[in-house]
């Protein structure tokens, strides 16, 4: 089950060239196996049939070249004015050949005829065919068979009977079919050698094609690329027709995610009117100094702050899913870093920040504000006099930003208790406790974090990772 998975996994990831690649490699594969193979065939069928017919015109002229002894012998003698006439008869282990062989009664020979091709070696006929033969008289039986030099030799004999003879006279021809062998095996080689020359040629093409016709989609690919990291908005090159729809369609659904986000901002906001309001009313109402007053004023203060904390989850939500985000890094904690300078010079800190120019996060200002505004104004309360602010590329697409203060920092188990919502280690100091949970909340949705370890300062280092745009 494990392996059908993996396999279907390996599949699904295969790009759509090298499927068409394969299927045109499977393809050219059958075709190069199916013509070589059928050539081949058709050209060794007719090289025997010519064989064949020239052995077959061979034994018409042996049997009018035969005559019987009227001795009673059963041998038989030859005419040899009406033998076969080619030279190659005459001449040693020639390959070419021919027989005339008397049979008794019993089917035994008793006496041949052969040229000098023959000479004294074995008979070129295998038992089985002369006894093919002897069992069908008058038909043509064909085979192969191996000569008196060891040679491959295409052999037909056939069973006769001759006025005043009552014994069969088995007639045989044969020719070596080396050369044949040959001409076969050198069309194979020059048909291989063709057929994949053309077939990779076939495949070469196509892989360049293939490459060519599908670079729109590789233009598709980095515009998107584009947009996500937010250099531009929509997918403005004109491609062609066979890709233009998809693009149209891409172009509606950015349209529409970027309504859909800009409708949850406004329903955001009318909900922080909506419920800021009456929780204002409430708090003004209980302006007595009775203790119902102080629990109304206490908990309507508790509610403003949860629904504030609320509206920016939601609204850092929202921001989140949208797509072409890019922030400049350096410009954000810049603006930061100077305000905070002039709120707490009088106390004699400053802030200082070493961050290069070209850092980018996939994040909108808004939510990078949020996220920095709290960690330097915690930085700020809780440190000496130095407030150190760092921001470097980290790895696998995220930007590392690192805020440092000289403070008193925190134990590990203190770190841990800072990071849950609505915790306050000092309840003297001002704030509701959930700053350090939203940094988070809003990290975690723009696939990062937040965390917490002792500075080189002294004090306390809060470390945020945002995705890299």
């Amino acid at each position: 089950m494990m392996t059908g998975w993996l396999n279907r996994l390996r599949h699904a990831r295969l790009s759509l060239a090298r499927r068409i690649l394969i299927g045109a490699l499977a393809w050219s594969a059958m075709i190069v196996i199916g013509t070589v193979v059928a050539t081949t065939t058709v050209y060794q069928a007719q090289s025997i049939n010519l064989l064949d017919a020239e052995l077959d015109s061979t034994l018409v002229t042996l049997a009018r070249a035969i005559k019987p002894l009227e001795d009673g012998s059963g041998r038989i003698e030859d005419i040899p004015e009406r033998l076969p006439s080619d030279p190659r008869y005459d001449t040693p282990l020639s390959g070419q050949y021919w027989v005339i062989i008397a049979v008794d009664q019993s089917g035994n020979f008793i006496d041949d005829i052969r040229p000098r091709s023959v000479w004294d070696g074995d008979l070129p006929l295998p038992d089985t065919l002369a006894k093919a033969a002897l069992n069908d008289r008058g038909t043509l039986i064909r085979g192969d068979a191996t000569g008196p030099a060891g040679e491959p030799l295409r052999l037909v004999v056939q069973a006769i009977t001759i006025p005043n003879r009552e014994t069969p006279i088995l007639l045989t021809a044969s020719v070596d079919k080396t050369q044949s062998n040959t001409g076969v095996n050198q069309l194979l080689t020059i048909l291989v050698i063709a057929m994949l020359a053309l077939a990779g040629g076939t495949l070469l093409a196509m892989a360049f094609g293939l490459q060519y016709a599908l670079r729109p989609l590789q233009r598709i690919q980095a515009d998107l690329t584009e947009i996500r990291e937010g250099r531009t908005a929509t997918l403005n090159t004109v491609y062609p027709a066979e890709v233009q729809p998809l693009t149209e369609e891409l172009n509606k659904l950015l349209d529409h995610n970027r309504n859909v986000v800009s409708r949850a901002r406004t329903h955001v906001g009318n909900l922080a009117h909506a419920l800021k309001t009456p929780l204002a009313v409430l708090r003004n109402e209980a302006a007595g100094e009775s203790q119902l007053d102080d629990v109304v004023r206490r908990q309507t203060e508790t509610m403003r702050a949860s629904v504030d904390t609320y509206l920016r989850r939601a609204q850092a939500a929202a921001r989140a899913e949208a797509l072409g985000v890019r922030t400049e890094v350096s410009e954000a904690i810049e603006a930061l870093a100077r305000m905070m300078n002039k709120l707490f010079a009088a106390e004699g800190k400053s802030i200082r920040t070493y961050v290069p120019p070209d850092l980018f996060v996939r994040t909108e200002r808004q939510d990078l504000d949020e996220v920095l505004g709290n960690l330097i104004d915690n930085a700020c309360k809780w440190a000496k006099a130095r407030v150190d602010i760092r921001a470097r590329h980290g790895e696998d697409g995220f930007i590392i930003i690192h805020v440092d203060d000289d403070g008193p920092g925190l134990s590990p188990e203190e770190r841990e208790l800072a990071l849950k919502r609505g915790v306050r280690l000092d309840e003297t100091a001002p704030g509701t406790g959930l700053g350090l949970s939203i940094v988070s909340d809003i990290a975690g949705m723009n696939a990062g974090g937040l965390s917490l370890s002792e500075s080189p300062l002294g004090g306390l280092r809060a470390t945020v990772k945002l995705r890299r745009a």
